[in-house]
């Protein structure tokens, strides 16, 4: 059935007060289509879609809403059966709901939870946003290195309903530091009398608590990772970070870089507010628009140039917008670079002197192309020499800009996508204006 089917059989079901044929649709729905069936329902069928829901049910449905959404059904529910459901909830997506809620919402569905599950909860908000301490996740099996291969199957599945992933085990000594680590698959295929100690992995990877999200998900992704164990200074085991909560933090890093490239501020997205959208927008594009006075300026201090040959003004948003188009390629380009390693001075400069050549080359391509244009068009060889050298110093300037500009930033430990795309294409628009003109003016004896 497609989704505008499930959904027609989900409001005729709770019209006819079915639970359990409500029930089978459910359990064939995965959190997110679960999530999506509600937030598309009609407001009338919502409190008695969540009523016909399972406690499990709930705790899965909840971390698949966006902030108002959770807000929402929390309020819905009301404390008793909220705290029910916090219990229930892995601790780590707890700590990221309760984080964006206000301080007395919190204190109040705190207070109504298990004490063991507030304590852990309190401890990870703690820590510090984004870092590896406030996304891992308490819930994993350890075992001491004494134990045998028996022994630790016995304690995997007396932990299993409680483990988040059975892919690893991992073992720490007297003092819960972290010794060791092995997967699941060595356990089935050694000897069940066999010492963990003797045929576990002591080279173990591990991230700090104060690790930065980013950093975690670049290590994850370099070793191939499924989880990886999160450890204090002194190297005790604190918790995990599964791939799936690393899938979150590359989608909130990529859209968090994709705000900054596009100059666009604080989260924007499909349900804000034109009002709110807007005002989140302005502050850069007033900037911006102050220095894009500059431009009019330049244009002004070479209106005699622009008088004596009216041709000059038809290829000028040509070479402005070429510029910028450059720039804004090669700080993708560079941005993209940065998510996934670390740039040393070696190899940030063999990055400069590529994308130099890439405007070398792309540069003379155009340039040559527009010359010709130039010619043909007006049969002066000075203005396609004027356009065509000016397009090609223009983009070679720009692809670099483009480049420099985010790098610089990143080694003053600046995040690079703040060099947006509007900010260097207006840099761009400027140098472009005056190489063009500057040019233009050293020739024009021979253009008129």
């Amino acid at each position: 059935m497609t989704e505008e089917e499930v959904r027609l059989v989900i409001i005729q079901s709770l019209r006819d007060g079915g639970r359990k044929s409500f029930q089978d649709i459910m359990s064939e729905l995965q959190p997110y289509d679960m999530a999506y069936q509600y937030t598309h329902l009609p407001s009338k069928n919502k409190n008695k879609f969540l009523l016909y829901l399972t406690i499990e049910q709930l705790t899965d449905l909840i971390p698949e809403l966006n902030q108002e959404e959770q807000l929402e059904v929390l309020h819905k529910l009301g404390v008793e059966k909220s705290t029910k459901i916090l219990d229930l909830m892995e601790n780590d997506k707890l700590a990221s709901i309760l984080s964006t809620l206000d301080p007395e919402i919190v204190d109040e569905l705190i207070s109504e939870m298990k004490k063991e599950e507030s304590e852990i909860v309190h401890i990870l908000m703690n820590y510090t946003p984004e870092t590896a301490g406030r996304i891992m996740n308490n819930r994993f099996v350890w075992i001491p290195q004494h134990y045998t291969v028996r022994e630790a199957v016995d304690k995997l599945k007396a932990f299993a309903e409680l483990a988040e992933y059975l892919n690893y085990l991992y073992i720490i000594d007297e003092e819960k530091k972290l010794v060791g680590v092995i997967s699941y698959k060595d356990l089935l295929l050694s000897d069940l009398q066999d010492k963990i100690g003797d045929i576990m992995y002591s080279r173990v990877v591990t991230v700090d608590v104060n690790t930065d999200q980013e950093e975690v998900a670049k290590i994850i992704g370099r070793y191939d990772f499924v989880s990886i164990p999160v450890v204090e200074d002194d190297h005790t085991l604190v918790g995990i970070i599964t791939v799936d909560d690393i899938l979150d933090v590359i989608i909130q890093e990529a859209n968090e870089d994709i705000e900054k490239l596009s100059a666009s501020g604080k989260a924007i997205d499909f349900n804000t507010k034109s009002y709110i959208a807007a005002f989140r927008r302005l502050p850069w594009l007033i900037l911006l628009l102050f220095i894009g006075l500059i431009s009019g300026s330049i244009i002004d201090g070479f209106s005699s140039t622009i008088e004596q040959v009216i041709a000059l003004s038809f290829f000028m948003p040509m070479i402005a917008g070429m510029t910028g188009n450059t720039g804004t390629q090669s700080l993708a380009v560079v941005v993209r670079g940065l998510i996934s390693q670390d740039l040393n001075f070696k190899q940030s400069l063999k990055l400069v002197m590529r994308e130099l050549w890439v405007g070398i080359i792309i540069g003379a391509i155009c340039g040559f192309l527009i010359s010709i244009i130039a010619y043909f068009w007006q049969g002066s060889f000075t203005l396609g020499l004027v356009v065509g050298s000016s397009l090609l110093i223009t983009l070679i300037i720009g692809t670099l800009t483009g480049t420099i500009i985010p790098l610089l930033l990143y080694k003053l430990n600046v995040d690079p996508a703040i060099a947006s795309g509007p900010l260097i294409t207006t840099i761009n628009d400027i140098l472009s204006l005056l190489i063009y003109f500057g040019i233009a003016s050293a020739f024009i004896a021979q253009l008129t």
